[in-house]
């Protein structure tokens, strides 16, 4: 006879792998990928060590696991940018300004995601998300090239790999844990993260417009520079 799983069973694996899950999330948010060790999530879940490799053989799987999970997200918000109906430039300013805003929400999981120095598997896991934000752009600029907004002698694919390593690179500086520069008071915090927003975003758009003197606000308005007298 075959064993089969009972829904109790079911749902107790279940919580525990979420569980795991949300207290790796939590340590890689406070300390980066070193405070994440399987010993120390284990604690942060209630379960002993030997559980969380029932769920995860190795601590690189478990990191994979968290990265995926939580890049995932970003994927799904820039893929509903994507699928917009405004015009491919406001569509490429928005989705630039919100990857950067929403990764300035949590710098130091972002730092984490992005560029900190981890096992190879994360490098691995990180190219993936890469290529999955950069198929959402490429979508995007090529709407811009059809409708004549952007340059059409630019390759997509490399318009888009130049535009997401460009704000993955930017935010770089502003998301290390060496940079205080965004732990002042909250209201200062929102403006000068909306204002970083908008200069990456101008920039990415500038680097595929047929009119370089155009620029696009954080607000998602086209604007142009004032004319010299």
């Amino acid at each position: 006879m075959v064993y089969r799983k009972t829904d109790t069973v079911e749902a107790r694996l279940a919580d525990n792998r979420n569980r795991i899950l949300t207290a790796a999330r939590a340590l890689v948010s406070e300390g980066g990928w070193r405070e994440a060790q399987v010993s120390h999530v284990a604690a942060a879940a209630g379960l002993a060590t030997g559980t969380v490799y029932r769920y995860f053989p190795s601590k690189a799987d478990l990191f994979v696991e968290v990265l995926s999970a939580v890049s995932q997200r970003e994927v799904d918000v820039v893929d509903t940018i994507a699928n917009g109906p405004e015009p491919a430039v406001l569509r490429l300013h928005a989705a630039v300004a919100a990857f950067v805003k929403r990764a300035m929400r949590n710098r130091r999981l972002a730092y984490a995601l992005i560029a900190e120095p981890c096992d190879p598997e994360i490098d691995q896991a990180r190219l993936a998300y890469r290529h999955a934000i950069s198929r959402q752009i490429m979508r995007i600029v090529r709407d811009g090239q059809e409708a004549g907004d952007f340059r059409a002698d630019i390759d997509v694919s490399i318009a888009a790999t130049v535009i997401v390593g460009g704000f993955m690179e930017g935010l770089i500086g502003p998301l290390s844990p060496l940079n205080t520069d965004f732990e002042a008071a909250e209201v200062q915090n929102i403006e000068r993260v909306r204002e970083l927003a908008g200069r990456i975003a101008d920039l990415c758009c500038a680097a595929v417009s047929t009119s370089p003197g155009t620029s696009t606000s954080v607000h998602g308005l086209a604007t142009s520079p004032p004319r010299q007298a």
